[in-house]
């Protein structure tokens, strides 16, 4: 058995939280000392916060000596899983998984599910939002910007976070990729801290061209779940096809013999790199500052294949959360089912949030208070198609074009024209960088089809409706129906 005492922030921070968790697996020692501050300090700050400490209890189920076949050499207890949590006693128990969120408590279980408990009865915000710092061409460091953004899964947070911009010039600096624990400070500035120490990404699809700062990230210091490994001691997952030589011999993550080409897949769809975020190379020099950084918009974004524009602003706070409670992502429709499918990820907490969700948004009404810097509300959506099924926008780096346009109206809001629409606030083609891209289909790219509009806006009240029912705050179902008048009136 191992105790792991550990800071989710840094050590001694104002907004950090300190968790002890008892574990029989020595795999989560390793990635809880990456993940987490784990020091002997921690003892010494939680004596100093009057005891106060979330409780993690983690065990694979598989008592040694094994008495069962294991699988990979990975010990579990399949049949048997639960991880049951204990907001109110902020404590989590978690039996028979070995692998990521089961068992480093840490992550999902205290820094989401708990802290989104904690931040509520004290006042704050505990969001699954990467943190980014973008500076533009010749500016300098009091120049620069901070956005948190939160997108449902498979939908480029990570990405995002390591951004090589396409236009030079930009800096990009990484704060955090995943976790953002948010509070007002004493001048009403809403400011934000990684509490995580490191990154656990998802390795399938991750490669030199989608993110070469994720993998020069890896390279050293790192523990790979899951992954395949080429027959000089090198990893592999799918999306690396190009960056191998198709000849090499590679065991796959179930330890089968492989080669590029063969039927199956070589590593788990789920593989995972956890990795220190202190050797990301555009990591932000105070990533760790314990007061944290200054948060001027709020990003949501999903995979929203038809309808939704590149980006557009919320028209105010309440529309903005009203945006995010409607956050989703949709997949094109396999051929054997008919429509389209919808995945439902409000504010990307779906899985994640330790209380009713009806109160989780009336948390967020409540931050808007006299006196307080609100951050500007943005949705974002990189992945509309034409109608041969080709990406209308070219994604990756180009999308700092975006973020350009974000910065510039958060800097200059009534310098630069904006349409108003029934679901927000346009960008007008002059306004954005469009400069060596080529043709882009802008009228294509932002238009708002209304017959879409109103399938989507009654989809999204009747989700609501079910999942929420009586506990939608009335602030949510006023921008509902206001936002519905505006999409019947167009």
């Amino acid at each position: 058995m191992y105790i792991i005492p550990f800071s989710m922030g840094p050590v001694g921070g104002s907004l950090s939280k300190y968790g002890v968790q008892l574990t029989d697996f020595n795999y989560v020692v390793l990635c809880m000392r990456i993940m987490t501050r784990v020091s002997p300090l921690v003892w010494k700050s939680i004596k100093q916060s009057n005891g106060e400490f979330v409780q993690c209890v983690h065990t694979i189920g598989m008592p040694r000596p094994l008495q069962r076949r294991v699988i990979n050499h990975w010990p579990c207890n399949p049949e048997k899983i639960i991880i049951t949590h204990f907001p109110a006693e902020r404590k989590v128990i978690s039996y028979g998984s070995g692998y990521g969120g089961n068992s480093l408590l840490g992550k999902k279980c205290f820094a989401l599910r708990i802290a989104s408990v904690i931040a509520h009865d004290e006042g704050w915000m505990a969001e699954h939002m990467l943190i980014m710092g973008v500076t533009p061409p010749g500016a300098g460091d009091n120049e620069e910007r901070f956005i948190a953004a939160a997108f449902p899964s498979a939908c480029g947070k990570t990405n995002m976070a390591m951004m090589t911009p396409s236009i030079p010039g930009w800096k990009i600096r990484c704060i955090g990729d995943d976790i953002a624990w948010m509070r007002f400070d004493a001048d009403g500035r809403l400011r934000a801290i990684n509490p995580e120490a490191g990154f656990f990404g998802v390795a399938p699809g991750t490669n030199h061209k989608t993110n070469p700062i994720a993998m020069a990230t890896c390279e050293r210091n790192t523990v790979f779940t899951n992954v395949g490994m080429t027959q000089d001691g090198g990893v592999f997952w799918e999306g690396m096809e190009k960056e191998t030589d198709p000849e090499t011999v590679i065991t796959t993550w179930l330890g089968e013999q492989w080669k590029i080409g063969m039927p199956g897949k070589a590593a788990h769809p789920n593989s995972r790199f956890c990795t220190p975020a202190s050797q990301c190379p555009i990591i932000h020099p105070r990533w760790e500052d314990p007061e944290g950084f200054p948060i001027d918009a709020i990003v949501f974004g999903g995979r929203r294949p038809t309808g939704v524009p590149l980006v557009f602003e919320a028209f105010n706070w309440a529309h903005g959360v009203m945006l995010g409670a409607a956050l989703k992502s949709e997949a094109t429709a396999a051929a054997e089912h008919s429509g389209r499918q919808i995945m439902h990820d409000p504010m990307a907490m779906r899985p994640f949030m330790g209380y009713n969700f009806g109160e989780y948004l009336a948390h967020w009404l409540s931050m808007d208070k006299p006196g307080r810097h609100m951050p500007k509300v943005f949705h974002v959506n990189w992945f509309r198609l034409n109608d041969n099924g080709k990406f209308l926008w070219p994604g990756f780096g180009d999308n700092v074009r975006v973020v350009d346009w974000i910065c510039r109206r958060i800097s200059s809001p009534d310098e630069f024209t904006v349409i108003p629409s029934a679901i927000g606030l346009l960008p007008t083609e002059s306004s954005m960088n469009l400069e060596g891209l080529g043709k882009i289909d802008w009228d294509e790219l932002f238009s708002l089809p209304k017959d879409y509009w109103m399938e989507d806006i009654a989809e999204t009240m009747k989700f609501l409706d079910d999942q929420v029912g009586c506990d939608l705050p009335t602030e949510i179902v006023k921008q509902l129906a206001e936002q519905e008048a505006r999409i019947a009136a167009m």
